[in-house]
């Protein structure tokens, strides 16, 4: 018989009746909490404001952060705000959010860092799709991914942002961390490995030293190459711990991503705008005339108004006559006087210009 906690250590009971106590104390300030959410949100329905302010959402959850006065860490205490805010915003009105599929892929995962638990995800068979799916107001919103620290810009990504009508409102940058799954739990006897083309050149090191020759299998998603995987005891994915857990494979090999620090950055899209923070970042899409020195004619506003420049991606117009669209990230809210003043500018001198949006920095 194993002995109770009491008996190993007296001194457990009263500490455990003072977390009782303090556990009963958090459950009615969550409920006020509720309450009052429950009552913005009546107001906000009156009005016809969004649900989803990621501008406020950021700024609550910054707050936070600030003030903690530990010892729960910054990263152990964000998730816990994230969820009751989620809760909370659910009882205003819930919230459907696409993303690219199936489920277990990280655009699942950056969904749920960005909205918490409390939505109805909607997985979306292609990036296309995903945008489609916010467009045509199937979803609230879209989350995409744009770039990985590693591989580069996400090309259909950038494509669609030329030609949507949706607004980028929020970022979040997740670490990519990925894994070789098998049935076995070994990497005895592989012949396959199944992996989405980026996740396979992320770990394009590793596959080389450790599975050298071993077929590698492009599929259209990380989930479902442990789906694949799950299905053949020779086979192996290349995958995230969230695509392991769906799927009930082992972890053969941890970590096999050639960069340590390797992460991929989502944008979530939606119909609104956001109001500035403070701490804010604003994408625009550019296009000069192809001629000697228009690139450095175009960046010209930025730098005369001491704007700072985070992003600059080249994409070609597909015209034939080489001539490229300019992916932009600035610092900033497009209402500060400095950026607004350069945009004034900048649309006068570009071909193109289109702002997409600002929104929260990413911590």
């Amino acid at each position: 018989m194993t002995p109770s906690d009491n008996s190993i250590d007296p001194a457990l009971a009263p500490l455990r009746e003072r977390i009782d106590a303090i556990d009963r104390q958090l459950l009615e300030l969550v409920s006020q909490r509720a309450r009052l959410a429950a009552e913005v949100g009546r107001l906000k329905l009156a009005a016809g404001t969004p649900v989803y302010r990621p501008e406020r959402e950021a700024e609550v959850l910054r707050s936070a952060t600030a003030l903690n006065p530990g010892p729960l860490t910054d990263a152990a205490l964000e998730p816990i705000f994230r969820e009751v805010i989620s809760a909370c915003r659910a009882m205003e009105r819930p919230l459907a959010v696409a993303y690219l599929g199936p489920a277990g892929t990280f655009s699942e995962l950056a969904a749920i860092r960005q909205f918490g638990s409390a939505v109805t995800l909607a997985p979306c068979a292609s990036i296309d799709e995903t945008f489609r799916c916010a467009e045509a107001g199937r979803a609230d919103y879209a989350v995409v991914p744009v770039e990985n620290s590693t591989e580069g810009a996400v090309s259909r990504s950038l494509d669609l942002l030329l030609t949507t009508g949706l607004k980028i409102v929020a970022e979040i940058s997740v670490p990519v961390q990925h894994h070789l799954l098998t049935l076995r739990a070994s990497l005895d006897g592989v012949q396959r490995v199944f992996g989405h083309p980026q996740a396979l050149a992320q770990c394009l090191t590793w596959l080389d030293q450790n599975l050298p020759g071993v077929e590698r299998i492009q599929v259209a998603s990380n989930a479902e190459a442990a789906r694949q995987a799950a299905q053949d005891p020779v086979s192996a994915a290349v995958a995230g711990e969230n695509a392991a857990l769906r799927y009930g494979l082992p972890i053969a090999a941890r970590q096999i991503q050639d960069d340590a620090h390797n992460r991929t950055r989502f944008l979530v899209l939606g119909q609104q705008e956001c109001a500035p923070t403070g701490h804010d970042k604003t994408s625009l899409i550019l296009s000069v005339q192809n001629r000697a020195g228009a690139v450095h004619h175009m960046l010209a506003p930025l730098a005369r108004h001491g704007v700072s420049m985070t992003r600059f991606e080249s994409r070609p117009a597909r015209t034939g006559a080489w001539e490229y669209y300019f992916y932009i990230d600035v610092e900033g809210h497009m209402t500060d006087p400095a950026l607004a003043a350069a945009f004034a500018e900048l649309e006068q001198a570009c071909a193109f210009f289109r702002c997409l949006g600002s929104y929260p920095r990413a911590a």
